[in-house]
């Protein structure tokens, strides 16, 4: 069947008219992506463990194009383990969302001033208010019979307690892995507990809680009522206190969806 010349011109301003429309709304939706999202992610690990833990959310992170790098906190002082990661922060290209664990959580509630820090995620995390010691928040809440901890030493440093570490920290996980992670414990000073906080980022940052169920380290009582008292968006899993060894996928789910700024 031939076409008119007149269909034919009208045919090809029509496909002009849809590829130019087409480009231009595939080019303003990826602006406004590039707009929204963030894609630097600083992890802070918590008390007893380092950052080698968060490999299996460092994974997914990266596989999606997301730019993660992990603070290995000296844990000496709560102005230590600030100073180092706001060094992280300092070179980090852009907007950052910054995510801690446990006592990690504290940190960042004070680092999270920094101005790169476009967002928080509190993995099980302490969220301290201005002038607050973690110590102070921890006593809101009885501990688990599992949490416990040894004496300190003569540096003043606190190792958990090897015969309740498993049952206390790594519940999810094998027997192997428990045991590897008993042994490469790394104390944290006993004076970070102690230090009030200067700052609470969580008032004025974008912030979402993970509620670890099962954990019998920290009261998931204690992290229900803080993530209540900072009015943050929680999401519950049923998993001990390494959540983000055990469910990676899950934590790393609350990480993008921080990532997305509304």
């Amino acid at each position: 069947m031939k076409t008119s010349k007149k269909q034919q011109l009208w045919f090809k301003k029509y496909v002009t008219f849809a590829l130019a429309a087409a480009a231009l709304f595939a080019g303003t939706t990826k602006i406004d992506a590039q707009e929204k999202l963030v894609k630097n992610i600083v992890i802070v690990h918590g008390h007893y463990l380092d950052a080698s833990g968060w490999k299996g959310v460092y994974s997914i992170l990266t596989k999606k194009g997301y730019h993660v790098t992990l603070v290995q906190n000296p844990l000496t002082s709560l102005k230590d383990d600030v100073a180092a990661t706001n060094n992280i922060l300092d070179n980090q290209d852009g907007p950052t969302i910054l995510v801690g664990h446990s006592w990690g959580g504290t940190v960042i509630t004070e680092a999270g001033m920094h101005p790169k820090v476009a967002g928080l995620v509190y993995v099980t995390g302490f969220m301290p208010d201005k002038g607050q010691t973690t110590r102070q928040l921890a006593k809101t809440f009885p501990k688990p019979p599992e949490m416990r901890t040894e004496a300190p030493d003569n540096g003043g440093f606190v190792f958990y307690d090897r015969s309740t570490f498993r049952a206390g920290v790594a519940g999810d996980l094998s027997k192997e892995d428990a045991d590897f992670m008993n042994a490469s414990q790394i104390p944290i000073h006993k004076d970070c507990f102690e230090t009030p906080l200067t700052s609470a980022a969580w008032r004025t940052k974008p912030s979402y809680g993970i509620l670890t169920l099962n954990d019998r380290t920290v009261n998931p009582d204690l992290q229900r009522s803080m993530y209540k008292n900072a009015k943050v968006e929680v999401t519950e899993l049923k998993a001990g206190y390494v959540s983000y060894i055990s469910q990676p996928k899950a934590v790393a789910d609350v990480i993008i969806k921080a990532s997305l700024l509304k």
